[in-house]
This record gives structure tokens, sequence and C-alpha cells, in this order.
């Protein structure tokens, strides 16, 4: 898999609708392991089905994506929103990297890492001072990644899916301090 296969871009209703079922594969193939079946299938259908949380904020205004495409087929995406997270004390304007998912067969390509530099990107055309993203406590993978961008842990949160709650950390990374971090 090469990055020179992937587009980029900005989705439109029907290009959004074909992300809907990946981006479920992608945090199915994620998470699913961790919760009960049933409650695990709830969430899905009320994140990813049509006209779902996730339909919802592709309509709402100050909501930004993009879209990783190979082959014509949605294989990644970025969500970036106002701060929605718990932050202590944030900058007034502050975004959050709410989602940012690559389908497991394009993981190591290199598209997380344009799909995060457009999210960082962004947040600077729009002179906004900080983003911040939640990850999951065991999630190491992600941290390494988050953490080669300048991000750091600031916080903690918790993620409740079914009887299930589980730790979150809140990290953020201050863009005017950002530097040459990143430029992996």
């Amino acid at each position: 898999m090469q990055l020179e296969q992937v587009a980029f871009r900005e989705p439109d209703a029907d290009l959004f609708n074909r992300l809907l079922p990946v981006a479920r594969r992608v945090f199915a193939d994620t998470f699913s392991h961790r919760y009960e079946p049933a409650a695990f299938e709830r969430f899905c259908e009320e994140v990813y089905r049509p006209g779902g949380t996730m339909s919802r904020d592709f309509d709402a205004p100050g909501i930004r994506w993009r879209v990783a495409m190979a082959a014509g087929e949605p294989i990644g995406y970025a969500k970036l929103t106002p701060l929605r997270a718990p932050a202590a004390d944030p900058d007034p304007g502050a975004l959050e990297l709410q989602q940012l998912y690559v389908v497991r067969e394009w993981h190591g390509s290199g598209v997380a890492g344009h799909l995060m530099e457009w999210a960082l990107e962004t947040a600077l055309t729009e002179s906004v001072g900080e983003v911040y993203l939640t990850v999951f406590d065991h999630n190491e993978r992600a941290k390494r990644f988050y953490a080669r961008y300048g991000f750091e842990e600031v916080g903690r949160c918790t993620f409740r899916l079914g009887d299930r709650v589980d730790d979150d950390r809140i990290w953020r990374v201050r863009l005017q301090s950002r530097g040459s971090a990143g430029k992996a």
C-alpha cells in the first residue's frame, strides 16, 4: 500500500454515506473485543447508521472532515470539531481531533500522518492555539503516534459503552510551540 495511491478530500453526502460502514468496521476492528457484543452493536448502530450521531456531525456547522480514498473507496478519515472533551482551562476556540481512523490494511502507509497534518494545518490556518484529542489509556500504538506530533497527556475522562466504563486520556498539542514536531 503506497501513499501515492491515496487521494484526500472533503466528503460530500454520497462519500460520507459510503464512509459510514468503513468507519464502523474500523471502530469494530479496534475495540469490539473489549465489550459485550449486544452493547457494542447497539452503540455502533446509534453512531454509524445513516441518521446516527456521526451523520448528525456531518451536517453540523464548525465540524471539518477529511477522507482518505484508495481505488475510489474510503480507507480512513479525520474529524475536527470544536472542543468537546472535558479539558481543564482550554484556550478559547480550541479544537478537538475527535476521530482519526484508518483501515488496518493501510496502517503504516502514511495515511494517518497525512490526516494528522491536515488537522493541525487546518487549526493553524484558523489561528487556533490548541488541539485536543482523547485516547483509550491502553492504546499504546495511538499514543506513540500522537506523541510524534507533539501531543502530551493533560487530563483524564471516561468512555462508557454498555455497562463498561473505560479510562481515556486527554491529550493536547499547543500549535505555537509545535515547531518541528510531527515531521515523521
